[in-house]
């Protein structure tokens, strides 16, 4: 009876560059977040117009939307190539 010397490593079922494209997307969507914070008004009867910053408005929005997509395309990509 011959033993395989890789039967006791446990089998992952994403490679190593699956999970490095992972910990990217998690990166690039909490940039997005980060991003995206602040921008109140220390008195609730003032309006700080900075809440609709480009920053706010378009870019925090579309880092969130690109991690998604890295993450999805991590997830489906093939860990074997």
């Amino acid at each position: 009876m011959s033993k395989n010397k890789n039967s006791n490593q446990p089998e992952f079922l994403f490679g190593k560059r699956n999970y490095m494209l992972m910990l990217i997307g998690l990166a690039v969507i909490a940039l997005g977040f980060i991003l995206m914070a602040g921008g109140g008004s220390k008195d609730p009867n003032v309006f700080n117009p900075e809440i609709y910053s480009w920053r706010r408005i378009r870019l925090a929005p579309t880092l969130v939307i690109i991690g998604l997509g890295i993450e999805i395309y991590a997830i489906l990509a093939n860990p074997k190539k």
